[in-house]
């Protein structure tokens, strides 16, 4: 069976589908992995598709499935596609997945009827380094402007009649942070109409997930994301869901949408966007079985000044649009410069021209007039002297730098852009690389933008990275304007320089970089290493930099026994089973590989070349990445072998924090409740009021004016729905509780007891939402229907409605910062014929309730009642020396309410799960004549009811 497999650059061709969406709804219907239906599918079709789907005699595509899961920024992605081959002989099927350059491969299988074929990786020879080269010099395929395009992986395999083929992809790759989010892409183009497409994201962040967006769908051939201005929907099928931690997308569309999408079935990149919560500290360190990761990225700096020089290509290849684009971009660039900061502009051809003759000037409204100005008026012509236009612009920065009197914070910075290769003066790159570097001497960053295909993409990037710069590079027909300002807008920033990272020597080992010249916002530093010293509990971490008004140090002990944070067991899809299955050492390894590569990209040693080659060669061999020193080969893994399974890397949530547990229906990863010592479950205990509805129930309401509570019982029926608090005309709020019976205990004075067993939440105040409280689970309901667990903590928040679960303790329910409930969860471990788990009812505060709610509890939150007696009897107990005198009152005594007069009796409870006891005046007989009305009035038809007077009933 012939075989082959190999990363590239470019994009595939598209081929041809059948356009009608007739036969798109037929598919939508029929298409499954059985040749046999496929075949029906033929001769039942429109006579016209049919004519068109003759025309196709590739294998047609079944199934293309992704499903990625994010933790901590280090994704996991797994593609899985089917192909089936119904025609009458053997037909070549091609598999092709576009992924991020910096992506690493980290398995691939494929199955082809009873045989399976795995990918092994195993290191390349060094006599096969001019395959490298070859590679390096192909053009990078059209990209979105995103830093250097993707690879394109492609298998190929001939499949017989009557079959399918199977290909399982498996990448990882550590999210960078620029403007200010996260972004995660991964390509939909298929080639053709697919009858089932699925994308599946889950994202995790101890953080807490901050600012998540979907954008339409971007299509690279499109300027810009391919959509109109302003179009910022989420594309057609796509689900969001998330708590605070942790969040889920999916994108499931049908043949008729990808039919309205894309006719031929390149549907584009569908992009998630997000930040995580972030302050001015050491950042976020996470440990996990002796490694960890550190990532930095403050936030609310001042800016630091800049000094910045422009050098612009001008030679003729930057005709037509490359230009005209360039101008419009650095016009929208010099109008976002600070008043602090200082600028010059240098175009290049044949010729240098500078601007501005031996200085920097300042930002001024004239000086970006004048400047906008020599920009308007240049015009392309000659050749490309990049050597020429980068010695003078180091040597224009240098001499202002040397001969002014700067300030010492500020970040100096060339921006070079070009759109081809040196053909002027020097045009060796080594020699250019070589005086780029001694001209800039350290004392400032290089950051270089390449556009169009002639462009030599490896010397801009070696530029950049020996000066400590990055590198983008756009195509010509994309909307290069925006793409060179949203480069800019990263680097137009700085907050911080001079940033470095230091732990104790003799606590950790083999470190990535931890000096950076600049902490540009919107950014993020990130820094991995190994841990040394196991038996210690702590890590100590220092941050020093500088901003524009004060140096900063920052200092702080991470904990190191961290694995009810950290710990994500069972991270499955990593198929061999070299080194620990876990995100922390596997985002080490990713970026130490990454760190080798580059630096050996810079080095002129042939030695030491040879050895950050044979150590990155080394590391990838362990973790089963594909890199520049690595292959993947193709192995047959036997005639009866199970087809590859696509393993889907899903992270454990145990111990957390806050943990969704269904999205849209759909149960999140299982995991284990952290168990809480007594001093950590005090300090999560909410501090409530005693007014509430517990227990029997028992009622209890203060009055802190009168220094004193009331309580009262309510003897219902099982299945009665009793109104707690009902002010839906006014605040829009209603609470709802359902009784469940049991047994009376031995020798009790009642039949029957009675608990909650559902406390139901309604507002409808600014939009409609409810909430569905048991002891085992909550459902939220604001339009998406969100099923937690009250056996894991979470916190879901809304614009107007946050709702906070500690495990198995208590929910908290705020509604617009004003109201706010506590339910508390009594669970029996072993309970007596006469306990059943329950919930209690507490009021936190009722400020945002009006003065006209009402039921059982909510009637008495704004009004005050009078106690008529109050004899009270005084006696004096000695304890030793100290005399204490207690105040016992007449046992009955008389309350008036609204007019009413109700005899009461003194009292002691026992409320949250009897940590607090309450001395109240008791109403016996229901509450009769205290509470408006009798119990029965109280009865709601539903929980859903938000009837809020007497013999009415409405629903939400």
């Amino acid at each position: 069976m012939f075989l082959w497999l190999w990363l590239c650059w470019g994009f595939p061709t598209s081929a041809g589908q059948p356009d009608s969406e007739l036969m798109a709804r037929y598919l939508e219907e029929q298409l499954l992995a059985d040749s046999s239906i496929v075949e029906q599918v033929a001769r039942r079709v429109p006579r016209q598709a049919k004519f068109l789907q003759r025309l196709e005699t590739r294998p047609r595509m079944s199934e293309f499935s992704v499903r990625s899961t994010i933790i901590s920024r280090y994704a996991f992605t797994t593609v899985s596609c089917t192909m089936v081959n119904s025609g009458s002989e053997a037909r070549e099927a091609v598999f092709e997945m576009q992924i991020p350059a910096a992506a690493f491969v980290s398995n691939f299988t494929m199955s082809v009827g009873n045989k399976t074929y795995y990918g092994e990786v195993t290191g390349k020879e060094k006599k096969n380094s001019s395959s490298d080269q070859t590679r390096n010099k192909k053009p990078p395929s059209p990209t979105d402007g995103r830093e250097n395009g993707y690879e394109t992986f492609k298998a190929s395999v001939f499949i017989p009649r009557k079959m399918q083929a199977r290909f399982v992809l498996h990448y990882e790759e550590l999210l960078q942070r620029r403007l200010g989010k996260y972004e995660y892409m991964v390509s939909i183009r298929p080639q053709q109409l697919v009858g089932r497409l699925r994308v599946e994201v889950n994202i995790l962040e101890n953080s807490g997930i901050v600012s998540l967006e979907v954008p339409p769908l971007r299509n690279s051939k499109q300027k810009g994301n391919g959509k109109a201005e302003g179009d910022v929907s989420p594309p057609p099928s796509t689900v969001v869901g998330h708590t605070k931690t942790l969040a889920k997308v999916t994108f499931n569309p049908s043949v008729v949408e990808q039919t309205r999408i894309a006719r031929n079935g390149i549907l584009g990149d569908f992009i998630i966007r997000y930040d995580v919560n972030r302050e001015l500290s050491v950042g976020d360190v996470q440990i996990l079985n002796g490694y960890f990761v550190h990532y930095f990225a403050p936030t609310d700096l001042p800016p630091l000044p800049k000094n910045v020089v422009f050098v612009l290509d001008s030679s003729a290849s930057m005709v037509g649009t490359k230009l005209k684009q360039t101008k419009e971009a650095l016009f929208t660039i010099l109008q976002d410069l600070r008043p602090e900061d200082h600028f010059n502009i240098i175009g290049f051809s044949n010729r240098i021209k500078v601007w501005q003759q031996d200085r920097l000037v300042p930002v001024t409204p004239n000086n970006i007039r004048d400047a906008k100005k020599y920009i308007h008026n240049m015009s392309p012509t000659g050749g490309t002297n990049i050597n020429g236009a980068l010695q003078t612009g180091a040597k224009l920065l240098n001499d202002y730098i040397a001969q002014n009197d700067i300030d010492a914070r500020s970040v100096s910075l060339i921006i070079f852009l070009t759109d081809g290769r040196p053909t002027v003066g020097e045009t060796q790159s080594s020699i250019i690389l070589s005086n780029t570097k001694d001209a800039i001497r350290d004392k400032f960053c290089l950051f270089t933008i390449g556009i169009g295909n002639d462009v030599d993409h490896k010397l801009l990037e070696r530029m950049a990275l020996e000066n400590c710069g990055m590198t983008r590079h756009f195509q010509e027909d994309e909307d290069a304007a925006s793409h060179l300002k949203g480069f800019y807008d990263e680097i137009g920033t700085p907050l911080l320089s001079d940033i470095r990272v230091d732990y104790p020597e003799d606590d950790v080992e083999q470190v990535t970089q931890n000096f950076f010249p600049n902490y540009f916002n919107g950014s993020e530093i990130i820094i991995a290493g190994k841990l040394i010293n196991r038996t210690s509990d702590k890590l100590h971490v220092e941050v020093t930099a500088s901003n524009s008004k004060k140096y900063i140090l920052l200092k702080t002990d991470v904990a190191i026994d961290l694995p009810s944070r950290n710990d994500i067991r069972g991270v499955p899809g990593l198929e061999d089973s070299k080194g620990d299955k876990n995100y922390i050492e596997r985002a080490w390894s990713y970026l130490t590989i990454k760190e080798l590569l580059n630096s050996r990209l810079k080095s002129d040693d042939s030695q030491e070349r040879d050895h950050l080659r044979e150590k990155a060669k080394s590391m990838a061999l362990a973790y089963n990445f594909v890199t520049p020193f690595t292959v993947l080969k193709m192995r047959e893994a036997g005639l009866h072998s199970e087809p590859p399974q696509e393993e889907f890397i899903r992270p454990s949530t145990d111990g957390i924090g806050e943990k969704l547990q269904s999205l849209q229906g759909h149960k999140a990863p299982p995991g284990i409740r952290r168990e809480q010592d007594k001093q950590e479950q005090d300090k999560q205990r909410i501090k409530i009021s005693k007014t509430s509805a517990d227990g029997d129930p028992h009622f209890v309401i203060d009055f802190p004016s009168s220094k004193f509570s009331v309580c009262f019982n309510i003897d219902g029926e099982p299945g009665d729905i009793l109104r707690l608090v009902s002010d839906h005309k006014e605040s829009g709020v209603t609470v709802n509780g359902q009784l469940i019976g049991a047994p009376a205990p031995p020798n009790g004075h009642k039949k029957r007891r009675t608990y909650f067993s559902t406390i139901t939440i309604l507002s409808n105040k600014p939009e409609r939402s409810y909430l569905e409280i048991t002891p085992r689970r909550i459902i939220l309901d604001d339009g998406e229907r969100l099923v937690l667990s009250c056996a894991r903590s979470a916190v879901v928040r809304s614009r107007s409605l946050e709702v906070s679960v500690s495990a198995n303790s208590n929910v908290t329910v705020t509604i617009r910062d004003a109201i706010s409930f506590v339910i508390l969860i009594h669970r029996y471990k072993k309970p007596a014929p006469y306990q059943r788990n329950h919930l209690g009812f507490y009021i936190s505060n009722s400020k945002g309730l009006s003065s006209d709610s009402h039921g059982l509890l909510g009637q008495f939150l704004n009004h005050e009642v009078k106690l008529l007696q109050e004899s009270l009897k005084t006696s004096h107990q000695q304890t030793g020396q100290n005399e204490t005198e207690t105040l016992k009152p007449n046992p009955t005594n008389t309350l008036k309410v609204k007019g009413r007069l109700v005899p009461v009796v003194w009292k002691q409870r026992r409320i949250y799960n009897g940590q607090q006891e309450v001395e109240c005046w008791f109403a016996k007989n229901n509450a009769e004549k205290l509470i408006d009305g009798s119990y029965k009035d109280y009865l709601a038809s539903h929980p859903f009811d938000t009837g809020t007077s007497f013999g009415t009933t409405n629903s939400l």
